[in-house]
């Protein structure tokens, strides 16, 4: 019976023993795209944000998952009555990872860096109403602006925008330092990043010693991964209609969010007929948004009547002003001049709410007499001819930045809209910090664009993330390109 007792005792040690093995401290996370480099300060690519957005940087303000803008590396700012002094109070005792303290001259440096003649930020605009930034002692940051600028805070807490020290910036690109709670480790290219937590990070230590984000682009491999339980979590799965198989399987949890990605048939304003509001009216009521979130995205989608996202709190719905009505459309042409209808061009990038939703957009657009000719590109393509080049008719693209509605702000942007009323709101808006007065602007502006038909108005793209059933903390929308290993822990 002793024999017995001491067994059992000695087999239960060893379950427990085993079972603390086995416990998970780590995860792979998957997304779609590989970043072309791992500085984020020096690239347009959302990817790699991505890989390093609150993982291994950090600016003085963050994005959190609602979509909110709270203090980081900055604990506190004042502003100075007239908008245009913004002085800093850092967090103490940050370092950077190689050891370094970070303190207000690395802030000075950053955001002169960010806004330098020569500088390669993708985002500098962010930073043009900077007019000084100036160092009062090594925990304050006095930052003064040329003109106010509403949106000043928002846009720290882009990726663009995060505190990197003089000594590593040369070398960002391949062997990133920042403050974040995660180090890198190792970047095998085609295939994986590896992080690992940041023994001396200066905020609440995270739960997971170690994270691997896996790169796999294709569909059937990022579903064949999952399936095997190869990765524990997918970004923003690449394959919607995979969704209703996760859904199904216990062993996953499938977390459906928003992005910030406005899905638009974008029109070329200053390309006849499309010059005329009329035809970009008709445009509007010859497109069935639901068909086309049914058909494209298998359902994942939210409707908009302009381009802003539903998420946000100062968002108008205004899908009715544009409903589907095709005989409204053929009118509206006759009433252009245009009564057997015309030919255009429709240039499609590589994703699938692109290329499958193109097709269907063309097979709408024909009905009420407009024949769009589709011409599939590739990104480097879509780029030169219609971004930069602006020759195109028509095209659909996700606008995937955060409320990016300035954009129609800016008669030389591709879709080469010019409303100096419009514009002036803007203006007006960047010089506004009341909340109650931000909103209005903004919903005058959603309203303004939809009265202009300025684009088709088509649907706000979803995030698919799937993750194994016990990963907690996995962000459900995406106010920011973000997989913030920080924030997860697995359930006990």
């Amino acid at each position: 019976m002793k024999l017995k007792t001491h067994f059992a005792a000695a087999a239960s040690a060893l379950a427990l023993l085993a079972s603390a093995a086995m416990a998970k401290d780590t995860v792979t996370y998957a997304t779609q795209l590989e970043p072309p480099h791992l500085d984020p300060t020096g690239g347009a690519a959302q990817a790699i944000d991505t890989v390093v957005y609150l993982n291994i940087f950090e600016g003085l303000t963050r994005f959190t998952p609602d979509g909110a803008v709270v203090p980081l590396l900055a604990k506190s700012w004042e502003i100075s009555e007239d908008g245009l002094t913004y002085t800093f109070t850092l967090q103490e005792g940050v370092t950077f990872h190689d050891g370094t303290t970070m303190d207000a001259e690395d802030v000075k440096f950053s955001l002169d860096r960010a806004r330098a003649e020569d500088s390669t930020n993708a985002q500098k605009v962010l930073f043009s109403a900077i007019s000084d930034v100036s160092v009062a002692d090594p925990q304050t940051v006095v930052v003064t602006l040329s003109e106010p600028n509403g949106s000043f805070l928002f846009n720290l807490a882009w990726g663009d925008a995060v505190i990197v020290a003089e000594e590593s910036a040369e070398t960002l690109k391949t062997a990133p330092v920042g403050t974040g709670p995660y180090r890198f480790n190792e970047w095998v290219q085609g295939d994986r990043v590896e992080l690992v937590r940041n023994p001396n990070y200066w905020g609440d230590v995270p739960e997971l010693t170690g994270a691997t984000i896996k790169f796999i682009s294709d569909p059937t491999a990022a579903f064949a991964a999952m399936m095997a339980e190869d990765i524990d979590a997918f970004d923003n799965f690449p394959a919607p209609e995979n969704m209703i198989q996760f859904e199904a399987d216990p062993r996953f949890q499938v977390i459906i969010g928003s992005t910030e990605g406005e899905t638009i048939l974008s029109t070329n304003n200053a390309q006849a007929p499309f010059d005329n509001v009329k035809v970009r009216e008709a445009l509007a009521h010859a497109i069935d948004r639901q068909a086309i979130i049914d058909g494209a995205m298998f359902g994942y989608g939210t409707p908009i009547g302009t381009h802003f996202a539903p998420h946000n709190p100062a968002y108008v719905d205004l899908t009715g002003q544009s409903n589907y009505d095709p005989d409204k459309a053929r009118a509206l042409l006759a009433e252009a001049g245009l009564a057997d209808g015309f030919t255009t061009t429709l240039h499609l990038p590589p994703p699938a709410y692109a290329r499958r939703g193109g097709e269907i957009v063309a097979a709408q657009l024909a009905q009420v007499g407009i024949t769009a000719e589709i011409i599939n590109v590739e990104w480097a393509q879509w780029l030169e001819t219609v971004f930069k080049g602006k020759n195109f008719g028509l095209t659909i693209v996700s606008h995937t930045e955060p409320m990016d509605i300035g954009i129609y702000g800016r008669p030389d942007y591709y879709f080469q809209y010019d409303n100096p009323e419009f514009q002036d709101v803007m203006t007006r808006l960047n010089a506004t910090t009341d909340p109650d007065q931000r909103t209005a602007l903004l919903q005058d502006a959603q309203r303004m664009i939809a009265d202009d038909y300025v684009n088709g108005y088509l649907f706000q793209l979803a995030k698919l993330g799937v993750a194994k059933a016990g990963l907690q903390g996995v962000w459900a929308n995406a106010p920011a390109a973000a997989i913030e290993i920080g924030a997860l822990s697995w359930a006990e």
